[in-house]
């Protein structure tokens, strides 16, 4: 095996002093590095043989490139390597998918967890076979696991438990076909894949409860397991658990029987409908539960104790979502049930484990805080995911985007049922946006990652999302709802990639689909369009000139699309499309007359950055344009920036009297974009939003301005308004202020109740920006006696604001006090809270707490959040102290030169109304 063949060192040029046309060039060999001095001639026979034994190619003359993605070069008579293989080269710097040896037909586990010692002891039972050659030694995944011991139904010669992997040796190999069950008994301390939350651990006391998390391979720190999405299996999973809680795991719950002599009460469920390793889920502690049906499916919406008041403003959508996928997909819910747990300090926003989804608590909230929170998406998006990724699974991780991208997708599909197309366009196009912004050049189906989670970005989500939205535009609505009803039918219960997907469309379409996969899935970037408009008015032709911009490369293809367009000419509408697949195109269209709007993909159908700019008539009529709410956003968009009077106008107009909310967003936005005292005034009589959305995007514009109007406006937010999340917005527009009353209303702030104390966790990130450090005793006093009551990352931004905020003291003691309370909760249980609390020590700068930094720098630990934020931080400490108080005087400054200017214009409009003296 040659190894490392995949990612060649560079060459030492120069070679031994005194040598003109030798090179020293390092070459893998057997999983090592070796050393070549040649000349070029000897090079060529060395590599030439080295090339057809080991690798099996043939060694390309000069200037030549060889398919392992070396090249040799003539360049001054040397042979050196120009660079790495590409990723197109392949080789072992590219992920595929993990090849099976077994069929893993049936998993058993049996935990039971101890939460004082946030450890398990546990059996895993599985039942497999073989697949295509016999089988000699059977390797699982266990990450750290103690295994007590290993039994079989045939015999074993030996097992040996290693670091990462747990490998058996059976006494004579396994036939292919052949059914065994092995059972390993085992002991952990997971660091990854099962959670404890505990009121030990920080958390409320009644609260005490674990979860698992699986995606993408993270089960393998908790049991013995196949740990790769390619493989399907039934599952059990047994709990035992102390009285009053409960556990709720995949599919049905067979039984919940007591053991009298453990007083332990064994929670059974069992998952008959085969799935893969990442979907298997346990939830166990004390938890609340709400419950409802869809039909005759049972629901239900369990949340700690603590957060229970607010499960049903979460819950609300749930049945109908799942009603909406059904008519949708065309394909009934797949599975037993359908749970949601709420968890504390989940790693993410939801995971779609089989029939029983776990959220953040993150998603819960209050009527207060009106239409800022929601959790419909994130309902509908999960809750998509038990027909796409669940029932259908993609095989390996460069695919992932056929579970993400198709659950992105149909979250949007199902806001457009509840709110209208107006709002499913919105956020795609918000989606759009995101994707555009990132200039990712890579692929969706990228198979250069590293880590799985590398591929958990906006190409999976957004942009996969957009693959499909663009899918459905081309093909109408009622051919995508066939097209993906057959393709759940004929995949159901099995392992999917692009090709599938790509297929079904084509069968029922009767068109090709290569070049539409290839540009949009299969190669990177989006396309860039800049359109120009123009009007002859002796021929009545509208003629468009569209170049696509982007720069074109092996990753970014020259795209084909058809891009529609919109004229608008007394009212009536003319459409076309546009099939754009050239660097620059030109056309031209016979109108009635002149067009009073032209807008280019007015459904919001193509993933593109459209540059389109119109002049103000055009512009002006489109903000006038009631059923397009699109084009009014796009207009005000254009607004931005502008400060003469009829642009500021009508952007006011817009603000206030725009029946929707998303323009009104816009209009905020494009006024804090002009600046200058007149969109300030309309900023400040714009207060009164119906929708909170608007009112808080209001409250973002004013806090561009430092001005002390502004400043005025946003104290007299904190104090009348009663959505806690726009309160939260006035204190962070506050910050930049440097006097006492803000000071004084900053600090109040801490002491105001508030849903999971947003409003005292601004006020804490305020006071950070405020550079203060005379607060440091009462952010000191309030992280000592209340951390109780604040979220994990919460105390960890509160920790980092005390040591940022220290770190400026001249007062020793201060800081010392503030050291001391800093290196105390180094032995935190909560991983996130550590790493937090590590960078607030490097943020406090104090040399004293350097060895207890470095004490996380633990080789092997280089991904764990602790090292990485212990090598930020010991550089910070390593640097120069920040300079905040600097920043702080010059915002004093600055204020004052603000005053002084007011005082001038005030004294210069009483010297103008004084009377003038007429000339002699």
């Amino acid at each position: 095996m040659v190894k490392n063949h995949a990612v060649p060192q560079p060459a030492l040029k120069g070679g031994p002093a005194g040598v003109s046309e030798l090179e020293i060039v390092l070459y893998p060999v057997v999983g090592r590095w070796y050393c070549l001095v040649m000349t070029v001639s000897f090079a060529r026979t060395c590599l030439a043989l080295l090339g057809f034994t080991l690798f099996g190619i043939p060694v390309p003359g000069v200037g030549e490139e060889c398919r392992c993605g070396w090249e040799i070069c003539a360049e001054k008579s040397r042979l050196r390597i120009l660079a790495p293989p590409s990723e197109a080269a392949g080789g072992a710097a590219r992920k595929y998918e993990r090849d099976r040896e077994i069929d893993l037909l049936r998993v058993i586990i049996d935990v039971t967890p101890d939460f004082a010692a946030r450890s398990l002891s546990g059996q895993t039972t599985l039942r497999f076979a073989p697949l295509g050659r016999p089988l000699r030694q059977l390797k699982l995944d266990a990450v750290e696991l103690q295994i007590a011991s290993v039994e079989a139904d045939v015999p074993i010669e030996d097992w040996d438990a290693g670091r990462e992997k747990l490998v058996l040796t059976f006494v004579s190999p396994l036939p292919p076909g052949k059914e065994v069950e092995v059972k390993i008994r085992y002991r952990c301390e997971p660091r990854d894949g099962w959670y404890f939350r505990t009121e030990a651990m920080g958390y409320k006391k009644g609260d005490d409860h674990f979860w698992t998390q699986g995606e993408p391979e993270r089960h393998r720190y908790w049991f013995p397991c196949y740990d790769y999405p390619n493989e399907r299996f039934s599952t059990e999973t047994i709990c035992h658990l102390p009285d009053g809680m409960t556990a709720v795991s995949n599919g049905v719950l067979k039984s919940a029987e007591k053991n009298p002599a453990t007083g332990l009460t064994a929670y059974h469920w069992v998952q008959e409908k085969p799935h893969v390793n990442y979907l298997v889920s346990i939830v166990g502690g004390f938890l609340n539960k709400l419950e409802d049906h869809h039909g005759d499916l049972p629901l239900a919406f369990y949340t700690p104790p603590s957060e229970f008041a607010q499960a049903a403003l979460s819950f609300g959508d749930t049945k109908k979502i799942l009603g909406f996928f059904e008519k949708e997909t065309g394909v009934a819910f797949p599975w037993d049930k359908y749970f949601n747990v709420c968890v504390q300090d989940f790693i993410a926003g939801g995971m779609e484990n089989t029939s029983v989804t776990t959220l953040t608590v993150n998603t819960l909230h209050v009527p207060e805080q009106e239409t800022l929170r929601t959790s419909r998406d994130l309902d509908a998006h999960e809750a998509a995911h038990q027909w796409f990724g669940d029932l259908v699974t993609c095989k390996d991780w460069s695919q992932i985007w056929l579970n993400e991208g198709f659950a992105t997708y149909f979250a949007h599909l199902y806001e457009g049922e509840k709110n209208g197309a107006d709002a499913m366009r919105h956020g795609l196009l918000r989606d759009a946006e995101t994707v555009i912004r990132s200039g990712d050049e890579r692929p969706i189906t990228w198979r250069g990652y590293q880590d799985p989670m590398e591929q958990f970005d906006q190409r999976a989500y957004p942009k996969g999302s957009w693959v499909l939205h663009m899918l459905r535009s081309q093909i109408g609505a009622d051919l995508f709802r066939d097209g993906i009803r057959t393709y759940l039918e004929r995949h159901r219960g099995q392992l999917v990639e692009t090709a599938d997907l790509r297929d079904v469309v084509e069968e029922l379409t009767g068109r090709s689909w290569d070049r539409f996969f290839d540009q949009w899935v299969h190669h990177g970037g989006t396309p860039s369009l800049k359109v120009a408009y123009q009007w002859d008015q002796t021929r009545k032709q509208a003629r468009l000139s569209v170049t696509q911009t982007q720069k074109l490369s092996e990753a970014v293809m020259l795209f084909h699309l058809p891009l529609p367009v919109r004229f608008l000419i007394g009212g009536k509408v003319h459409d076309f499309t546009l099939d754009v697949d050239e660097v620059t195109e030109d056309f031209a269209f016979d109108l009635p007359g002149k067009p009073d709007q032209v807008r280019l993909d007015p459904d919001v159908t193509v993933l593109a950055a459209i540059d389109f700019k119109v002049a103000d008539p055009m512009l002006f009529a489109q903000l006038e344009q009631k059923d397009d709410l699109i084009g009014r956003m796009l207009g005000v968009r254009q607004l931005g920036g502008r400060t003469d009077e009829p642009a500021l106008e009508r952007l006011e107009k817009a603000l206030r009297g725009d029946p929707a909310w998303q323009v009104r967003v816009e209009a905020a936005q494009a006024l804090g974009k002009s600046g200058g005292p007149k969109a300030l005034a309309r900023l400040q009589a714009s207060l009164d939003q119906p929708d909170a959305r608007a009112r808080r995007e209001v409250v973002r514009a004013l806090s561009h301005w430092f001005d002390p109007s502004a400043r005025d406006v946003l104290k007299g937010v904190v104090t009348a308004e009663k959505n806690p999340d726009i309160v939260a917005e006035a204190l962070a527009g506050l910050a930049k202020y440097p006097s006492s009353d803000v000071r004084n209303e900053l600090l109040a702030a801490l002491d105001r109740d508030s849903y999971r104390n947003g409003i005292s966790v601004a006020a804490m990130r305020a006071l950070r920006v405020q550079a203060d450090p005379s607060v440091v005793p009462r952010l000191l006093g309030e992280l000592q006696t209340d951390a109780a009551k604040y979220a994990t990352r919460d105390l960890g931004s509160g920790a980092e604001t005390l040591g940022y905020l220290a770190g400026l003291a001249e007062d020793p003691p201060q800081r010392n006090r503030v050291r001391e309370f800093l290196l105390s909760q180094l032995t935190d249980p909560r991983d996130q809270l550590r790493a937090a609390v590590i960078r607030a020590l490097g943020e406090l700068g104090d040399p004293q707490a350097a060895e207890p930094v470095r004490s996380f720098l633990v080789a092997g630990r280089e991904e764990s959040p602790e090292y990485k934020a212990a090598d930020a931080a010991v550089k910070k400490l390593n640097a120069s102290k920040p300079q905040g108080a600097e920043v702080q005087d010059l915002r004093k400054e600055l204020l004052e030169m603000q005053k002084g200017i007011d005082s001038l214009k005030k004294e210069l409009g009483e010297l103008e109304k004084r009377p003038q003296k007429s000339k002699p």
